[in-house]
């Protein structure tokens, strides 16, 4: 917490969550399940007339009541969200994730990716960093990532704000103030929330002091040498509310050099009237990371544990202020609006294996694949380690500062038209940003048996590169859009939506090298569908939806193939890339019936297909290690997402079933990098019809929760996901990563209305699987543990079985 004291004081898809215990209460004793999920309240996406609806009280207010499906029957249209819209007149797939299901009833800590990833369709995660605190989140086939060089495919908003870093469109999950979360919308394709929503968005609303009322105290600890906690406290008096959380851990983790610390503060400071509603926050992160990555499988059947190279490490800051805003004009009409600026620091030191050896011209100098290798200025470098038992080791180094800045206005407007019910929203939105990129490569040692790197270094000015790198980045977003959903009849409703975009980055190298250059990018989105409701239990929709996203400055500055670069590590000059546009067509079916006193069956079944025009793929150079941002031409995502579940007084379960097929649909010839099927000449043919890598095809996932007495709540949940091509391999040439399932289970114990002891178990059959899967420069790193090792497949190794535990208090 120092450095926010410094700042602050086989067929069908997956399962939506099932109904857990309620964790909350509002003022009286009832549950908030009556509340349909997502609906905005009491915030400044929400209403402004004070209705107690939104109020909560914390957990342990006695024990959990019977468990029940929240309704999920509201969906906010837009990033800001306004009154929302009834969940069964979307023509595609919404989810919506809340309170109980972070926690698995309470059982465990809050983790909105984790929750995701066990009950929502259509959602798989990996870990190609090999931290637990760095997933990779992928939905229909789309990315939102970390790490510098993904394609993000996926929008992120928190509180009506853009969570999508301007350099790289990056999604830091890490910075996210996971107690402070109140609800999580996970919707399709949709051009109402801007770039980058390819395959859909994430809208995450925190908690306020209108929507949470009490104090709540968490202390865990457990395996990997794991500490950590959270407190977070809500007061609402009169027309003003307060609202605070922070929270933070520690974790040794279990491979080598594999620790992460983490710690962030959220706070909301309300006003409103019966008209009117205005919210000051603030929120404070910090996160220093190890991730030991990916290790060639030859070192990994020796030790688990152990990293390729090392350090792999990256630090985060991030400090944000918003000003949110709500008012209600008439009973009809109302204005939301949001403001912010904010400023992400990023650090990141990552040891890998060189392009620099001893050159074979027994000059005594280093050499690259194209000459001797040099210092600023020009100057050879000596062989300087001679004979020693360190073999050459590179160290990159890059800082990324950004300042961003930006608006939001929407107007909604819900009067009926022609007599019919009709809900409409229309505005715009800007998004700049200032940011200093700034990268260098040193050449050291390599100890032989941690393979990490010797220092102090030489910084190294490789030929053909802009190594090192010093260039300022201008970024600026703008978006106007409208969304319209028209009732035709009681039953029958149709949606309308569009939005254009428009992205400004222009580069400017410091250095005086080829870097600078200046894009421009726009591009109109249309989007349509029809809902009809056969029956109370029985809704059909179909839809279409265009999106787009442009070229990150990343990608912008390391697109030219003569010149190559290592990811996200050094630019090289400034080649223009296409934007990407997606093409989405889906249609499902979903409903729900009631079976009984207390109990519900709900279903959902969606089926879509997203073709994409000028996708872009970080693509094998001709120089080792090295790599370019691409177009790529089209590829394709479709699939089906299928859910069952079920929900009694005393348990509830779900389960579900994913297909996704995710090709290339346009050919293409690149160097084969490290992939050991390359042809005669060093390359790798991609053909129509081969999958993306790194995308099961299919996944399976199962739970329940189960409340044996009123104060003894167990839960499970287990996935089962097919293999998936290595990254690397798009033309699918290598085998796929192993199959696996993983069962964890949980449960907790309310010892008084106001304490709880949870406990947890993770990989529960201590599986061996793996989530990400690579190709390493094996033969260029002696590995001491596995000598002779040739086989460049790298993995992502998941964490053996684990348990953790805690104690929450609620005031």
């Amino acid at each position: 917490m120092r450095w926010i004291a410094r700042h602050l004081v086989g067929a069908a898809a997956l399962g939506i969550l099932a109904c857990l215990p309620a964790q909350a209460q509002q003022p009286g004793g009832d549950p908030v399940q009556g509340q349909p999920q997502g609906s905005p309240q009491g915030s400044p996406q929400g209403s402004p007339q004070g209705s107690p609806q939104g109020q909560t009280e914390p957990q342990a207010q006695g024990q959990s009541p019977a468990i029940s499906l929240p309704q999920v029957d509201i969906i906010a249209p837009s990033p800001l969200l306004g009154s929302g819209i009834d969940r069964n007149t979307v023509p595609a797939q919404t989810n919506v994730v809340s309170g109980p299901a972070l926690t698995r009833g309470g059982t465990t800590t809050p983790n909105a990716v984790r929750a995701l990833n066990e009950t929502v369709g259509g959602v798989n995660v990996d870990s190609a960093s090999g931290n637990p605190y760095q997933p990779t989140f992928f939905y229909h086939g789309y990315q939102a990532s970390p790490l510098q060089g993904t394609p993000q495919g996926l929008a992120a908003y928190v509180n009506g704000i853009r969570f999508n870093e301007p350099f790289g469109d990056t999604v830091n999950f890490d910075l996210l103030p996971e107690v402070a979360i109140s609800t999580i919308d996970l919707v399709g394709s949709n051009p109402v929330f801007g770039l980058n929503a390819l395959g859909g968005a994430l809208n995450i609303q925190l908690k306020n002091g209108f929507t949470y009322q009490g104090a709540e105290i968490e202390v865990r600890g457990g395996s990997f040498g794991t500490l950590g906690g959270y407190l977070q406290y809500g007061k609402q008096s009169g027309n003003t509310a307060v609202y605070v959380a922070g929270s933070g851990v520690r974790q040794a983790g279990w491979r080598d050099d594999q620790n992460s610390s983490l710690e962030n503060f959220y706070g909301d400071i309300g006003w409103r009237s019966d008209t009117a509603e205005l919210h000051v926050s603030t929120l404070l992160a910090h996160s220093a990371l190890n991730g030991p990555g990916t290790s060639p499988v030859e070192l990994l059947a020796v030790d688990p544990a152990a990293q390729f190279t090392e350090p792999n490490f990256i630090s985060n800051q991030m400090m944000q202020l918003s000003l949110n805003g709500n008012v209600q004009i008439n009973d009809y009409d109302s204005v939301q609006a949001v403001a912010y600026y904010n400023n992400f620091l990023q650090r990141a030191s990552n040891g890998n294996a060189p392009n620099d050896t001893p050159c074979t011209d027994g000059s005594g100098l280093l050499c690259t694949n194209s000459g001797p290798s040099t210092t600023l200025g020009g100057a050879t470098i000596p062989a300087f380690l001679g004979p020693s038992p360190f073999a050459y080791s590179e160290l990159d180094n890059q800082t990324t500062n950004t300042n961003g800045y930006g608006a939001s206005l929407q107007v909604t407007d819900t009067r009926d038209v022609f007599g019919r019910k009709n809900h409409f929203v229309a505005g715009f939105s800007f998004d700049g940003a200032q940011t200093m990129f700034t990268a260098a490569g040193l050449i050291g040692g390599l100890t032989p048996l941690t393979r990490a790197f010797v220092g102090p270094g030489v910084v190294i000015d490789e030929p053909g590169t802009n190594s090192p790198v010093r260039v300022a980045i201008s970024d600026a977003y703008y978006g106007v859009f409208f969304a319209d959903t028209l009732n035709l009849t009681d039953k029958l409703a149709l949606t309308a939506s569009g939005r254009f975009n428009t992205a400004q980055i222009d580069l400017s190298d410091q250095n005086g090298g080829d870097l600078s250059g200046n894009h421009d990018y726009a591009h109109f989105n249309p989007a349509g569908g029809l809902t009809y409701q056969f029956a109370p239990w029985l809704t059909a929709y179909a839809g279409y939806a265009e999106a787009n996203r442009a070229p990150t400055p990343a990608e912008l500055s390391c697109a030219g193939p003569a010149n190559a670069c290592s990811l996200a590590n050094f630019f090289t000059g400034d080649p223009n890339l296409q934007q990407v546009v997606a093409h989405t067509v889906e249609f499902g079916l979903r409903g729900k019936v009631a079976t009984g006193a207390g109990s519900r069956l709900s279903y959902d079944l969606d089926v879509y297909r997203s073709n994409l025009d000028n996708d872009i793929a970080f693509v094998n150079s001709v120089t080792l290690n090295r790599a370019f941002f691409t177009n790529v031409g089209q590829t394709r995502r479709q699939g089906i997402d299928a859910s069952l579940r079920y929900t009694a007084p005393r348990w509830s379960a779900y389960v579900a079933y994913t297909y996704t097929d995710a090709t290339f649909q346009t050919g293409f010839v690149q160097a084969a990098g490290n992939n050991p099927a390359a042809d005669a000449n060093g390359n790798i043919t991609v053909r129509p019809g081969n999958q993306l890598p790194g995308i099961p095809a299919q996944q399976g996932k199962l739970g329940m929760t189960y409340n044996a007495t009123d104060a003894w709540t167990l839960a499970a949940a287990m996935i089962v996901q097919s293999g998936s091509y290595l990254f690397g391999d798009d033309p699918n040439l290598t085998p796929k990563l192993p199959p696996f399932f993983t069962l964890t289970l949980s449960t907790s114990y309310q010892v008084t209305p106001h304490v709880q002891l949870f406990a947890e178990v993770d990989n529960v059959t201590n599986q061996r699987y793996y989530t990400y899967g690579t190709f390493s420069p094996t033969s260029s790193v002696f590995l001491a543990q596995a000598p002779g090792a040739t086989n460049p497949r790298a993995y992502s190794i998941a964490a053996p079985v684990a348990g953790f535990g805690g104690i929450r208090i609620t005031f």
